[in-house]
């Protein structure tokens, strides 16, 4: 398990850092999208708040590959997972599989560090 979740931790890490470079970069093309879809990224988009996203996906992966602070890459880049799955769901549910995929590399990796996220767990 602990190799799936080393692999699992580099490409979760470099897909971020490779997607949140995209932001600032614009070398990959943009995907067809619903027309509220558009409309709900350009308000992103132009409202710099997808600027800040990107930075927290560069910085999350970047901790994930140079496996420093893993638990705290994983906090940065949760949030975002569940963004992104609940834009597919309720926007583009057919390109909705780059974002399971990091999902689950995303859970391997928690589940390797899951004694970091033990305190979340306990009442107190």
């Amino acid at each position: 398990m602990k190799m799936a979740a080393k692999v699992a931790r580099y490409l979760l890490g470099v897909g971020m850092v490779v997607f949140g470079a995209n932001a600032f970069f614009d070398f990959m093309p943009p995907p067809e999208l619903s027309e509220q879809g558009g409309e709900f990224l350009g308000l992103m988009f132009a409202s710099g708040y997808f600027n800040w996203v990107a930075i927290l996906k560069i910085a999350g992966g970047l901790m994930l590959i140079l496996g420093r602070f893993v638990p705290l890459g994983l906090t940065l880049l949760g949030p975002i997972l569940v963004n992104i799955l609940l834009f597919h769901i309720s926007f583009d549910p057919a390109g909705i599989g780059l974002g399971a995929l990091f999902t689950i590399l995303w859970f391997i990796v928690f589940w390797d560090h899951r004694t970091a996220f033990q305190a979340l767990w306990t009442s107190g």
